[in-house]
């Protein structure tokens, strides 16, 4: 009786908290988007259907994030394919670096492009020098450059998925394969491919969404090609509010669409893991040109994937206006690093961002251990529900979760419980725990899927109570998983941008406002260091919440 007391408060909790930060605020988006000049209507709607701006903005966003789909799966598939199965020099240093830009936010990444690849970095004077031009031999916008910056930032979702997968697939198919003769072209189409469906399928929506979603390089890059990030920005700006709430229900629409259509044929549970002795081992080139080939090829490869953040880590090092016509910038300080970091109105950013984000991880954690362990170990009418409103803040575009919030909390309603959120510090660290709460929720509820209920009845049947076996037996268990998901959260949330230039207030702007602020003042050594911290900060805070998941995973073991 006592223990369905505390389910019940629990579910209470979790039902007040999801009512109140995503269905209210996502149900408000479409009710204001069926507004127009105080009246009821479609007309929203209409313009959108009649406006070829819109439309083309809406297939650009759409097209993009396929292509951004398409060239992120084959670049990162086929770079964990190579590392996993082929053996030559340098292989492990190659693996151990392509995973990088999961530490460099979108933006970081965008700014770095800027430095390395725009009509007045880098690489183009390079090459405008070697070939005597008069100017930068590309520019560096439009839709080419987005798709770049695209595929740059989100291969390393393939590459990640694919290789975890690797490695706990059952080859003991593959072996079968061979043994029955089939070709290596058969088995790679018909074995292999199958059975890292739920891996393709997870970075493909994870890319997607990304996509979708994107506005830093759309922002900078987009040279005018239209997008519904962008659109939906610009309205907000014009001040037609209802008319951005239309836009935003099109491209959740899309966002979900996807997440339905990628999602409705996977089947997890029939792909397990690596059973026995696998025949098929890492192949180790043996003709020496072809090893020399591959080494050559890793080197460009990594080249390309390490020279952005080197850019941004040389620029901040560079004198602002001393850098003119030259290829790299002629004189080097490190007053841009002192005047952010002694300068407490420079700090003002980077103490927000950490503060904001690490209420938000927090939060999520400590919301996320008792919803985990309710979903997975009690049944309860409307459960379906709450889960999939779990995962609505990750399956909506960061705009359309800025906007709910703008639309829904800046006048006191009985639906928000009176509470006005807009033009107040908490209103990032709340929008940073929905966008942050998959993050944790899954990792927490796959690892409490993994542990055997009978341990909990062995404590209860002995005597101990509900917050004794909570505490002691499953929240040792728990916790690598959960921590893991509180790290990457964290890492989210300090770098988040697109959900921040909606809602954010000036008084407590995050690093990601500060970073572009300084960009458009052209301070780019300010923007350069602030980029190197903020991934210098994502980096620390991963390799933590990594040794701490370890450790706890080493107390679970012993329990």
């Amino acid at each position: 009786m006592k223990d369905r007391l505390i389910f019940s408060c629990f579910l209470l909790v979790i039902c007040l908290v999801l009512f109140w930060g995503v269905f209210y605020p996502n149900l408000s988006i479409l009710f204001s988007s069926l507004e127009y000049k105080g009246n009821w209507s479609i007309a929203n709607y209409q313009e959108i259907l009649t406006s070829s701006l819109i439309l083309r903005a809406t297939w650009n966003s759409l097209w993009i994030s396929v292509a951004t789909v398409i060239g992120s799966a084959v670049i990162g598939g086929a770079m964990a394919l190579i590392f996993h199965f082929l053996e030559f020099p340098g292989r492990k240093f190659f693996a151990a670096l392509a995973p990088l830009p999961l530490l460099m936010p979108p933006l970081i990444g965008v700014i770095a492009f800027i430095f390395l690849y725009g009509e007045s970095g880098i690489l183009s004077r390079a090459v405008a020098k070697v070939l005597s031009l008069n100017g930068s031999p590309w520019r560096l916008n439009g839709p080419g450059a987005i798709l770049a910056v695209h595929i740059y930032s989100f291969y390393a979702f393939f590459y990640t998925f694919v290789s975890t997968s690797l490695k706990r697939l059952d080859y003991s198919l593959l072996d079968a394969a061979r043994s029955l003769g089939a070709s290596r072209i058969y088995i790679f189409f018909n074995v292999l491919l199958p059975l890292l469906k739920p891996a393709l399928v997870g970075a493909s929506l994870l890319t997607f969404m990304n996509s979708m979603a994107s506005f830093s390089a759309p922002y900078l890059f987009g040279g005018g090609t239209p997008m519904l990030t962008l659109q939906i920005f610009n309205s907000k700006v014009g001040n037609q509010w209802e008319l951005a709430m239309a836009e935003s229900v099109v491209l959740a629409s899309l966002s979900i669409i996807a997440l339905i259509f990628l999602t409705r044929n996977q089947q997890d549970k029939t792909f397990g893991g690596t059973k026995g002795v696998s025949l098929i081992s890492r192949h180790p080139i043996q003709n020496p040109l072809l090893q020399i080939t591959a080494l050559i090829i890793g080197i460009i490869v990594i080249t390309l994937i390490i020279l952005p953040p080197l850019t941004l880590l040389l620029i901040s090092f560079a004198q602002d206006g001393k850098w003119t016509t030259e290829i790299l910038p002629p004189t080097y300080t490190i007053s841009n690093y002192l005047n952010v970091l002694s300068n407490p109105n420079f700090l003002d950013p980077i103490y927000n961002s950490l503060i904001m984000s690490t209420l938000a991880a927090i939060a999520t954690l400590l919301f996320s251990l008792p919803t985990a362990y309710l979903f997975t170990r009690t049944k309860f009418f409307g459960k379906k529900v709450l889960e999939v409103l779990t995962m609505v803040p990750w399956a909506l575009p960061g705009t359309v979760l800025g906007l709910s919030f703008a639309t829904s909390f800046n006048r006191p309603t009985i639906f928000n419980f009176g509470v006005i959120l807009i033009g107040t510090f908490w209103i990032l660290p709340i929008v940073y725990f929905l966008r942050t709460l998959p993050l944790v929720l899954r990792s927490t509820q796959a690892n409490l899927e993994q542990i055997d209920e009978n341990l909990e009845k062995a404590s209860r049947s002995l005597g101990a109570s509900f917050f004794y076996t909570l505490t002691k037996v499953i929240l040792p268990l728990v916790l690598p998983g959960a921590i893991s998901g509180t790290a990457l959260a964290f890492a989210t949330a300090m770098g988040e941008f697109v959900t921040s230039v909606i809602v954010y207030v000036p008084t407590s702007r995050p690093i990601s406002i500060e970073i572009a602020s300084q960009l458009r003042a052209f301070h780019l050594g300010n923007a350069a260091v602030y980029g190197v911290l903020l991934t210098v900060i994502i980096a620390i805070s991963l390799l933590v919440g990594r040794r701490l998941a370890a450790m706890d995973s080493e107390v679970g073991s012993n329990l």
